[in-house]
């Protein structure tokens, strides 16, 4: 054998023994099959026809009616976690969080922005916080027009309607972290609910590790004639919007432009629709949101908090934003006609797995560093698991990926240690992380290295 062909064999039989090693391991859990299986379409379509009832819930509607605008439809979601709160046991902390508003384009004479919050609180980490939302307020084709009728059926009491259902699922159970539910109104006039609780959220304290902003989740045949029920997207941004000057230099040299914790975020739920989630191939596009739009989940990126848009893949731009009509035979408007309620369900199961999971998981490594520049080795540390979390916590997961891989592709168990290097693993060639493991096998969201990619503390 020639010497070159010695050495491909043998580069090759090394690159296979460590492909072998390094593969993704996962644990199966029972529980998240459970829950993906409890969800259920026809209470989904239920809550849906409600809110379509209420006519329109435009956040400059009428809030006395109890049978139309956006004040009935808000004092129907609160009565709705009562309901299940009570049946419970009382393990949600529902309430209403607002706001004045004034002086705004959409908002110019003052308006009360009512959002409704149900808490389920952790039973080792209580501040520690997983969210899923969806937004109360509805429209139609002129954004200041709060009389005509706005369904909204898929704009988006579909949104609101997986969250009471995953609440409905959820508080069935105990979790390690707390839980969030948040209908949050103001989303088309600006923003103005998630920017109220996100900003309330940080003046509290609250370590929150996840946004899950569902928006548009019904919808499966897009204007532009595909129709699909498998398929739904994870906006996830890159870069922090609160990086400082220093941080961003860091990143230069370091990287972290496709690892921010959004974007790891969007990875781990990608993974539960793979693992948990039948027939559902979710795509994380490389974006904040729709190219030039926004969602709610923003504000909450805007803090440095961790956030995802999730919706269909194929929107129907006739159904969004538009007066109700026919023209040439065309329908136009948000009716409940659109929306599909097994595919709403679908992803409001993807959301409940992905929310259990997390919650149950320890939280995410924090003071995640990594070292090894001019080594054939690459050492990665991080800070050992709080007081309240080491009953909790069997152990670490590291990770690694090329650089060009869209996803993690290589994972070795580490244990409980705060420190492991990969011995042969050069620092150049690869993208790193690591996740915290439970007792019973629930990991946390993959931590990039450094600033760039951390859940915050």
């Amino acid at each position: 054998m020639k010497l070159t062909q010695f050495v491909t064999a043998a580069s090759a039989m090394l690159i296979v023994s460590m492909a072998h090693a390094g593969q993704v391991e996962y644990h199966d859990q029972a529980r998240l099959h459970a829950i993906a299986a409890a969800v259920q379409a026809d209470r989904i379509e239920a809550d849906i026809t409600t809110l379509v009832g209420f006519g329109t819930r435009h956040t400059l509607s009428d809030t006395v009616s109890d049978t139309r605008g956006i004040g009935a439809a808000r004092r129907w979601i609160k009565a709705e976690f009562d309901k299940i709160s009570a049946a419970c046991g009382g393990c949600l902390e529902v309430y209403y969080q607002s706001r004045v508003i004034s002086g705004t384009p959409r908002i110019p004479d003052a308006v009360e922005v009512v959002s409704v919050i149900a808490v389920q609180r952790g039973t080792i980490d209580p501040n520690r916080y997983v969210i899923m939302s969806g937004d109360i307020d509805s429209r139609v084709s002129d954004i200041m027009n709060f009389t005509d009728d706005a369904p909204g059926a898929n704009d988006n009491a579909s949104g609101v309607a997986g969250t009471l259902e995953a609440a409905r699922v959820l508080s069935q159970y105990k979790f390690a972290g707390s839980i969030v539910y948040a209908a949050l109104a103001g989303e088309e006039q600006g923003l103005f609910g998630g920017r109220i609780m996100a900003e309330t959220a940080q003046q509290d304290g609250w370590r929150i590790k996840a946004v899950l902003n569902n928006d548009m989740i019904g919808n499966i045949t897009g204007i532009n004639g595909v129709t699909d029920n498998t398929t739904a997207r994870i906006f996830a941004e890159g870069t922090r919007m609160n990086e400082t000057e220093q941080q961003a230099r860091q990143r230069r040299f370091m990287g972290g432009e496709v690892d921010s914790p959004s974007r790891n975020l969007a990875r781990f739920i990608d993974w539960m629709a793979d693992r948990y989630i039948p027939n559902l191939d979710t795509k994380v596009i490389y974006r904040l949101d729709r190219f030039a739009r926004g969602g709610h989940h923003r504000p909450f990126n805007d803090l440095g908090f961790p956030g995802v848009r999730i919706m269909e893949t194929n929107e129907h731009y006739d159904r969004q934003h538009q007066d109700l009509r026919v023209e040439d035979g065309r329908h136009y408007g948000d009716t409940i006609d659109g929306v599909d309620f097994v595919y709403a369900a679908k992803l409001t199961a993807l959301n409940a797995v992905s929310l259990a999971a997390m919650a149950w998981a320890p939280s995410p490594p924090a003071a995640v560093s990594i070292s090894g520049a001019v080594s054939a080795n690459t050492t990665l540390k991080w800070a050992a698991a709080s007081a309240e979390e080491q009953a909790l916590i069997s152990g670490y997961r590291v990770y690694w990926r090329d650089t060009d891989a869209p996803n993690w592709q290589h994972s070795r168990w580490v244990g409980n240690v705060t420190e492991y290097t990969l011995e042969n693993v050069v620092i150049d060639n690869y993208f790193f992380g690591v996740a915290s493991v439970s007792k019973d096998g629930f990991e946390s969201p993959v931590v990039f290295p450094g600033p760039a990619g951390a859940f915050g503390e």
